[in-house]
């Protein structure tokens, strides 16, 4: 994975205000206040990003700020760069567990790498807030 900043368009909504990636149509996010729409859109950017990488689908490289015209039609509040990491390629790794915790996550899942990486993911994202 590698950290990347993607430029967000914070603009104001009915109930409040909305966030939209230019270069990264259909990740939206939203907030009843400006501070938590922009925090809403880091988590909206990761799950893009990770469903994006899982289905095989090109993501696009992070535009400038500076580069992002302007759109008269939108009520604009505020640009950000909100931070993301990119998913890199995947690479084969050999790992040893318990066999009844193997059988266990096979119960649950057809895809065993998927569900250890995604694990890995939570994991890591809790040891970045604690």
């Amino acid at each position: 994975m590698s950290t990347v900043h993607y430029p967000a368009i914070i603009e104001r909504a009915a109930d409040g205000f909305s966030v939209f990636f230019p270069d990264l149509p259909g990740c939206t996010s939203a907030g009843a206040t400006v501070q938590e729409a922009a925090l809403n859109a880091e988590e909206a950017i990761a799950g893009h990003l990770a469903v994006s990488a899982e289905h095989g689908d090109p993501i696009a490289d992070p535009s400038s700020l500076d580069a992002i015209e302007r759109d008269p039609e939108v009520d604009e509040v505020a640009r950000i760069l909100v931070r993301a990491d990119r998913p890199g390629k995947s690479v084969r790794i050999q790992v040893t567990m318990d066999d009844g915790l193997v059988a266990a996550i096979d119960r649950v899942t057809g895809n065993r790498s998927g569900f250890l990486a995604a694990a890995a993911r939570r994991e890591l994202a809790a040891l970045a807030t604690a």
